[in-house]
């Protein structure tokens, strides 16, 4: 596989329609559970607990706490899809005849990681129905909230990507999912805002990459945020790119391809 100057389009789109089928045969472990614990979180959090907390401006506390859940959900999903379409491949061996297909690095990851991004963005859809069954609120900016949701989901399918290429094993996808951006979004400002913290913390947090793009998507649910937009925007942008950078050297190298 290379840098196909050709583009195969009728290739990128078998590799997508494959791994998109795949989110409706696994309907319930791709859709229902994460939608059932957001629910969850909203249920307690924003309409039991939310009721006793006080926050700066005049924003209820459920609709304050839905960006953070959505990014949550954005973080952990795309990143298990990726990891987990291009791994299995490699597992079954299938990994050798997509490399010696006639289909390059492009429609590679347009099969891949855009099943993935389309997947987190049916899911974010989904989540905000559900969310406006129980919480009242309103999104501010829609169209840089959509373009936003886009380049998380984006970014981290690809970050999914190259996860899936190193794990040589099951339990290696989970292990940045759950025990690396699980903890740092719950860390980042999901459920209150870094202004309320006491400083050591608050500066503590500042080094937390999460916190950027979880006020970047409150900014575009509220208008306001801890951090200007350009603050967020940049570093996933930036984050994006570096993901890029891997896969090219990675495809580029065969690393982790053909072992």
């Amino acid at each position: 596989m290379s840098f196909n100057p050709t583009f195969n389009a009728r290739g990128a789109f078998a590799i997508f329609k494959n791994e998109l089928m795949r989110m409706f045969r696994t309907a319930f472990g791709s859709i229902a559970s994460p939608v059932i614990t957001t629910s969850l979180y909203l249920v307690v959090f924003g309409a039991a607990i939310g009721s006793r907390m006080e926050l700066p401006g005049d924003v209820s506390y459920g609709s304050f706490i839905v960006p953070g859940l959505l990014m949550l959900t954005l973080l952990s999903e795309s990143t298990s899809n990726a990891s987990f379409g291009i791994y299995m491949p490699k597992f079954t061996g299938a990994i050798y005849e997509l490399l010696s297909a006639p289909v390059g690095v492009a429609e590679t990851l347009i099969g891949f990681v855009g099943a993935a991004a389309v997947k987190s963005m049916i899911l974010a859809a989904i989540i905000m129905g559900t969310a406006a069954l129980i919480i009242d609120y309103e999104v501010v900016h829609p169209f840089l909230a959509f373009g936003y949701i886009l380049l998380v989901s984006a970014t981290f399918s690809l970050l999914g990507f190259i996860i899936g290429l190193w794990a040589d094993g099951f339990e290696k996808l989970q292990v940045v999912p759950l025990l690396i951006l699980m903890p740092l979004t719950f860390l980042g400002g999901t459920f209150y805002s870094i202004e309320m913290l006491p400083e050591p913390w608050r500066s503590v947090t500042l080094v937390n990459p999460v916190v950027y793009l979880v006020n970047g998507l409150r900014w575009t649910f509220l208008g306001q945020s801890d951090f200007p937009i350009w603050v967020s925007f940049g570093a996933t942008l930036l984050f994006l790119l570096v993901c890029v950078a891997i896969i090219g050297w990675i495809f580029k190298t065969g690393w982790r391809l053909r072992e």
